[in-house]
């Protein structure tokens, strides 16, 4: 592999695995401008003035208050910064988007609803509405005077969304679908005034013959429409959730959502940015929380000592601090890939909506980690918060308890994590197939290099010349199992998708490479241009990560090499993951230890 050059060519989808980035060109949270500081300033103060002291009332449902949160959010102007002007919106940058859903994130149930809004609410209108129901909708929601919800899942239809029951026949006057069916777990459904629904279309009466899962905008109030009570939840408790039931629902022609039988492409595109916007969110909560967790370290004693003295308490909010830091970078660096897209797609004359739907669909493989990074480090930071309350975390008088609770549904909205991991190897196997992403070459070079121990690539040199080639290595043991199992999928030895668990071997793989070459790439920028920085804690954050990402890879690399590889090559496959693997020893206490003090000094996650 060739090392982080400079060089401001725009990397394709999934293409990190065989190309390299420019470390100067990367965004980083460190090069915010002022405008963005400004826009963060205020989504925090609103968080904290007008969502975090009405918690307990939010948690119980109190009627109207989360629609009265999103009307006053709505007044500051942020329920519309991803919609185009000449909608009412205010159409800022991706990063700045980001920025507003990460620091959405620490308010809890809100965030829910305000991601459902804007996000799986508004964007199926946004990216497949005809004008008409464009003018008719979005500017609307975007002062607030509707709320959006979405409604995919059904009893008998989650992950295998496509299995959908719900039917839609066209009546013979052809004026209306008539729907029937049931949806479970649909935020916002207790206020919302849109809903976009997915439904089977049958029956005869139909235009050209068309049928199959499709999508349709409903509003509240049609006949034959109701809502069954709201759902007691582990967590997310004050986020509305219901089912829906349809009974002969007479949906207007007009109210059709794109084409009969292409709902799939709304509901999986639309998903593309839900599960980046709720990793954004994820990351804005972890932080928060990992914040608390240091400033009870400091102030709880035991021992006549702080708690934060103990080494294993400095274990736990360094370890938090790591997976913030490297969640952080993989979210900023995702969203600058789709921005450079919609701008690239804006230049070539394609429209607003298309611009954004086709940018979010080039990067789907980013976007199912960065949810899949957000959520499990969410989860661990909580956890982890738990511990180091101790009696305190496990008692509902604070809020850990319930950011415990609210945490654990994020690795199940928007596609399971499980789900998410094998859209990534999928979508990797997909691009290769159809000549999109050459595995070939490298593969090549890497056969080539076990076999006649001619090393691929340029020298490394510098500074992080040892981080370089540990990133570099990473990409050939993935390019060598990868390499392999493509090969035996398509002579028919291996079927890949019903061997779920060699996907997620792999799929562990990709994302330890996207999370080690971001964290690399911004710890090199901020070393060349931000030499005010510590450069210490980034250098223990980045080594420290690398050192454990090496066991990963190598634990995923054995699990799969013992799953799929004949048993006669299964030796010298260990051997060239060993070979690809390597990363010199580093004192990860002594680095954890660096990173704790520095953090309980300052007294918040402050990297």
């Amino acid at each position: 592999m060739s090392p982080i050059t400079t060089t401001s060519k725009v990397l394709k989808g999934g293409a990190f695995l065989i190309e390299s980035s420019d470390f100067q060109d990367l965004f980083i949270p460190e090069d915010f401008n002022e405008e963005q500081l400004m826009v963060k300033q205020t989504v925090q103060s609103f968080v904290e003035q007008d969502i975090l002291p009405f918690t307990e009332r939010i948690e119980k449902l109190e009627e109207g208050l989360i629609p009265s949160k999103l009307n006053a959010f709505a007044e500051l102007g942020l329920l519309g910064t991803h919609m185009p002007e000449s909608l009412g919106g205010s159409d800022l940058d991706y990063i700045t988007n980001t920025l507003i859903g990460e620091e959405v994130g620490p308010s809890g149930s809100f965030s829910v609803s305000y991601n459902a809004h804007t996000g799986i609410g508004m964007l199926p209108i946004l990216y497949y509405g005809t004008e008409v129901q464009k003018q008719q909708y979005l500017p609307k929601l975007i002062t607030g005077e509707l709320k959006a919800s979405y409604c995919l899942t059904e009893p008998s239809s989650g992950s295998d969304a496509l299995a959908a029951k719900s039917t839609a026949m066209l009546n013979e006057a052809g004026t209306h679908f008539i729907l029937n069916g049931q949806k479970m777990w649909i935020t916002n459904a207790g206020f919302a005034d849109i809903f976009t629904v997915f439904a089977q279309v049958t029956g005869d009466h139909l235009p050209d013959g068309k049928s199959g899962f499709t999508g349709f905008l409903l509003e509240k109030g049609l006949e034959g429409f109701t809502l069954g009570a709201e759902e007691k939840k582990l967590g997310i408790k004050g986020s509305s959730t219901r089912q829906i039931f349809m009974e002969n629902v007479k949906v207007p022609v007009e109210n059709l959502l794109g084409e009969v039988g292409k709902g799939h492409l709304i509901a999986f595109n639309v998903l593309n940015t839900g599960r980046f916007k709720l990793g954004a969110s994820c990351l804005g909560g972890a932080k928060k929380v990992a914040s608390i967790a240091i400033q009870y370290a400091i102030e709880r004693e035991q021992f006549k000592k702080p708690i934060a003295s103990f080494g294993a308490i400095k274990y736990k909010i360094a370890e938090q601090a790591i997976r913030c830091f490297v969640t952080e970078t993989a979210v900023y660096r995702t969203a600058q890939l789709i921005q450079n897209a919609e701008n690239q797609f804006k230049n070539k004359g394609r429209a607003y909506a298309d611009s954004k739907l086709e940018a979010a669909e080039e990067y789907a493989l980013e976007c199912s980690m960065i949810k899949i990074v957000g959520s499990e480090s969410l989860d661990y930071v909580v956890d982890e918060t738990v511990q180091i309350f101790g009696g305190m975390g496990y008692s509902e008088e604070g809020n850990v308890a319930r950011a415990y609770r609210d945490s654990r549904i994020n690795r199940i909205f928007e596609g399971t994590n499980e789900i998410n991991r094998m859209v990534i190897l999928s979508t990797i196997l997909k691009s290769a197939m159809k000549g999109e992403l050459d595995l070939m070459t490298p593969g090549i070079a890497v056969q080539n290099e076990l076999m006649n121990g001619v090393a691929s690539g340029e020298a490394f040199y510098g500074s992080y010349a040892l981080e370089q080639q540990a990133v570099a290595n990473f990409k050939k043991a993935l390019i060598m199992l990868l390499g392999t199992a493509a090969q035996q999928a398509m002579g028919g030895q291996l079927d890949l998708k019903s061997e779920q668990e060699i996907l997620m071997n792999l799929s562990d793989i990709i994302i330890e490479i996207w999370n080690t070459e971001g964290l690399l790439m911004r710890v090199m920028k901020i070393a060349v241009q931000h030499p005010g920085r510590d450069i210490d804690i980034y250098n223990a954050i980045l080594r420290t990560y690398l050192h454990d990402a090496s066991s990963r890879v190598v634990k995923q690399g054995t699990d799969a090499i013992a799953s799929f590889i004949l048993p006669d090559l299964q030796p010298a496959f260990i051997t060239g993951l060993r070979k690809f693997t390597k990363y010199p020893l580093q004192n990860v206490k002594e680095n954890r230890r660096l990173i704790a003090d520095y953090l309980v000094k300052e007294g918040s996650y402050c990297i």
